[in-house]
């Protein structure tokens, strides 16, 4: 489908776009990622239906604008995450001819890499509902569209949204970067860990990590963490710990709220003996689902 085309149609004829190799039918759902009767309960809108001025970005993209819907889909959204750190990566995925506000025809596109080529994939914006939620990520600021768009997107080159729930965060890497994936086991992690993340971060890669816990998946353990899940590694520092040194690492969940409570936490007791200037520009206490 070229998007080009397809939008000066639309637009010549006055009509919005609506994309028949990805309807709005349950078909680009799946048929098992819900009972049968809330699938049929789903209906589609578009943002221009849900508000007056809906964008597709607004003061640029971050990791705090994803939060994960009702779909598995913690994987993929870990490495868009991880992507938003890295602007220049974020252009090749999200190119920037399009929004809400000029030459609107509800059609957008995105770009993967799949077998060695950027694909560019056309949907239109009608996103999924059940009972009035988004059953896709939704919105943080309720106005910003990119998060979900992509999504549907990728969910089309998956062939349906089902088929984005459960998955492994080092493939979504490779489809939003083009890049090369290494991973590291941390039941038998190398020696030198700390250096390597550190080194990584410095050199700009993407990192996410997941927890295992296949049978028993978004199970929030005491200490914060959710079992069968992924997250991305936001930050690798080295600081100055009471006597001596310490690594930490910093971590997002892409459900935008639940973080670990154990020791560099929020509001652990470490961060009491971290220079103040350090603990200041490192530190953000808030419930936005990122922690050291």
């Amino acid at each position: 489908q070229d998007f080009n085309h397809l939008r000066a149609l639309c637009l010549s004829q006055g009509l919005l776009f609506e994309d028949a190799t990805f309807p709005a039918h349950v078909s680009s759902i799946g048929p098992n990622l819900l009972p049968q009767d809330k699938l049929r309960q789903i209906q589609w809108k578009r943002p221009t239906e849900l508000l007056r001025n809906p964008y597709l970005i607004m003061d640029g993209v971050s990791r705090f604008d994803i939060m994960q819907g009702e779909i598995g889909d913690c994987w993929m959204l870990a490495a868009l995450g991880s992507l938003t750190l890295r602007k220049q990566f974020v252009e090749n995925v999200l190119p920037k001819d399009q929004g809400f506000q000029d030459n609107y025809a509800g059609i957008f596109h995105f770009r993967f890499w799949q077998y060695g080529d950027w694909v560019d994939v056309v949907i239109d914006d009608r996103l999924p509902f059940l009972n009035g939620r988004y059953l896709s990520v939704h919105p943080r600021t309720s106005n910003e569209f990119w998060p979900s768009l992509l999504e549907k997107a990728y969910a089309k080159l998956r062939g349906s949204y089902q088929n984005l729930h459960g998955g492994y965060i080092s493939d979504a890497l490779v489809d939003l970067t083009g890049g090369v994936q290494m991973q590291f086991s941390l039941k038998d992690p190398p020696p030198d860990l700390e250096e390597i993340l550190k080194a990584a971060d410095k050199s700009q890669c993407l990192m996410g990590c997941s927890t295992s816990g296949q049978l028993r998946r978004n199970i929030e353990l005491r200490n914060g963490i959710v079992q069968g899940h992924a997250y991305t590694v936001t930050g690798a520092v080295k600081i100055r710990y009471k006597n001596g040194w310490k690594h930490i690492i910093r971590i997002w969940n892409p459900w935008g709220h639940g973080e670990w409570k154990g020791p560099w936490s929020d509001d652990s007791p470490q961060w009491d003996h971290v220079e103040p200037k350090c603990r200041e520009a490192l530190l953000r206490n808030k419930n936005d689902g990122e922690f050291w």
